[in-house]
């Protein structure tokens, strides 16, 4: 080695080849190496970055784990150790005791129509012929008959036959109203009686065996049921007591076979039954919306 002017000069193989030569300026720089060597540095601080982002995010998803784990343990008593376990005296009382009980409200039971035809104090509608047979004819089926004549009078011993009269002053009958229906030479006629009570009603319809109620011309139907053969009905509802009179306009007799009569008197006798049941549902609803 000589030192001369200029320094030490290194040649291509001296100790530490590949540091540059540092002469006179001749040697020109490696700019590829350079350029690889920076993009090798930027890619190692990428991959650096990632694997911090997502280390950072395994990280603050374990501690809000651990949070929410520790949130829901926290508050539970099987968690907590024997010794700190609420006492008998912090523990409810018996659930399965009764909870608070309330009366039962029952409606009352409808009203009974019978009750309102059964006595003269509740029975205060208005009563007539009219009332009871209403119109100028009667449709039962297929069956049209017109109405007679009608009457209303308070002496029922004067509109019966026979021993009739007798039973029915004896029981205080306080009215009897009669009212005639005709078709095809057929006529009828049908009495009510009234009475006070249900009672004297009953006793005065089983002892109206002999006799009947008399029966009542007029209106285009000639007398009739007055001599001859006729068939009689008697039923009671409530007060009242319900008879009929059927036989022929012509004053032939009835006979079993004449079924026309039978028919005529039954379905007479089926409405009026029907008016005396109306009368007492008219009055019990009345009741019962003004109670």
């Amino acid at each position: 080695m000589s030192f001369g002017q200029g320094g030490p000069q290194w040649g291509p193989g001296g100790p530490n080849s590949g540091t540059p030569n540092w002469g006179s300026g001749s040697a020109t720089p490696d700019w590829a190496a350079l350029a690889e060597a920076s993009e090798a540095r930027a890619r190692r601080r990428r991959w650096l970055w990632i694997g911090g982002s997502a280390l950072a995010t395994v990280v603050v998803g374990a501690l809000v784990a651990t949070a929410v784990v520790s949130a829901n343990s926290g508050d539970s008593a099987s968690n907590q150790p024997p010794d700190k376990l609420p006492t008998s005296a912090d523990i409810p009382s018996d659930t399965t005791q009764p909870g608070p009980s309330f009366a039962e409200t029952t409606p009352p039971p409808p009203l009974d129509p019978k009750d309102f035809v059964s006595s003269a104090k509740k029975d205060t509608a208005p009563l007539s012929a009219d009332t009871l047979f209403p119109g100028s004819s009667l449709t039962m089926g297929e069956r049209v008959y017109k109405k007679g004549a009608t009457s209303n009078t308070t002496k029922c011993g004067t509109a019966v036959q026979g021993d009739l009269a007798k039973v029915l002053t004896g029981n205080d009958c306080t009215r009897l109203i009669r009212a005639t229906y005709s078709r095809n030479g057929v006529a009828v006629t049908v009495g009510v009686a009234v009475f006070d009570t249900e009672a004297k009603a009953t006793k005065a319809k089983n002892a109206a065996d002999k006799g009947n109620v008399a029966s009542l011309s007029g209106s285009g139907v000639p007398a009739f049921c007055r001599t001859t053969v006729c068939r009689t009905t008697t039923n009671s509802y409530g007060r009242y007591v319900y008879l009929t009179n059927a036989g022929f306009t012509s004053g032939k007799n009835v006979t079993q076979k004449d079924s026309a009569v039978f028919t005529t008197g039954d379905d007479l006798a089926e409405f009026t039954f029907r008016q005396i049941r109306r009368r007492g549902e008219a009055q019990a609803s009345a009741a019962a919306n003004a109670s």
